[in-house]
């Protein structure tokens, strides 16, 4: 028969062992739980309604890094916002941009082509929705206006290479997947730090492309990284891009490796331009 005096040290031993428990997950003096917020604004450029998405930690009080996010040409979709809630998670403030205006966004390429194709043609027009973009992220308290950057996917990434040939006055850009020759280079301009990321099996941007970008960019003594990525081709992070690519017979495909490689590179990067 136990006795009683084992069945008490035993309950002693388990009460001790949850108290420990619960105070290994105790917060560290000074620190505070991430309290991430999402905010849905709207804002107006060209006489069009712009929609945008500004997510932050709103336990933290402290000006942060600010970093602009620039959709595919989709539009202003779910993935755009979900990766300012990713750089949200890693301590900046984002703000998922809608550049189409009203929040558009297209199902199929011949929508999306007609949607993009304006803002290809006029810079000018890109530019000036752009810059309303960044004049709305300055207004947050949290915003660093000193250390702000834009990223885009394809679409996006050819527009925030244009914000930086054209001269906006951010930190650093990284395009990944993007087209690379829209806008020219000018040395009197451009004042961004550049960080590419680009799928080496792309057969959207070819490499007659590829050089002329690096050759541009060599002429005037930019400060860029250009990283290509074996195996991947066209919107290589996106995980829906396989399944849009077979819908609609387009060459895209989501590649985890170049992903995962891709975003690393861009937090190195932004190490880099945010000290």
């Amino acid at each position: 028969m136990i006795s009683k005096n084992v069945i008490g040290i035993c309950l002693l031993s388990v009460a001790l062992s949850i108290i420990s428990c619960h105070d290994g997950h105790k917060e560290e003096p000074g620190t505070k739980t991430p309290a991430i917020k999402e905010e849905n604004i709207t804002y107006t450029a060209d006489g069009v309604t712009m929609n945008g998405f500004v997510v932050y930690d709103s336990s933290n009080t402290d000006k942060r890094p600010a970093v602009l996010v620039v959709h595919e040409w989709w539009g202003f979709n779910d993935y755009s916002k979900r990766r300012a809630k990713e750089l949200a998670d890693l301590g900046y403030i984002a703000m998922a941009v809608d550049l189409y205006g009203d929040g558009k966004t297209a199902d199929n390429p011949d929508s999306a082509l007609k949607l993009a194709m304006p803002l290809y043609m006029n810079t000018t027009m890109a530019k000036t929705r752009f810059d309303a973009a960044l004049t709305k992220l300055k207004t947050y308290t949290q915003a660093d206006p000193a250390k702000i950057a834009a990223i885009g996917y394809c679409f996006g990434g050819a527009m925030v290479l244009n914000m930086a040939k054209l001269g906006d006055d951010l930190a650093g850009v990284v395009s990944f997947h993007g087209n690379l020759n829209v806008a020219p280079a000018n040395k009197e301009l451009l004042k961004a730090k550049i960080l590419v990321c680009h799928g080496a099996d792309d057969p959207l941007v070819s490499q007659a492309e590829v050089d002329l970008f690096k050759k541009q960019m060599d002429s005037i003594g930019a400060v860029y990284t250009f990283k290509a990525y074996p195996g991947a081709k066209h919107a290589f992070t996106n995980p829906n891009a396989t399944a849009l690519g077979e819908k609609f017979k387009i060459p895209i495909a989501y590649n985890a490796a170049a992903d995962t490689a891709s975003w690393k590179d861009m937090k190195e990067f932004f190490g880099t331009i945010f000290k």
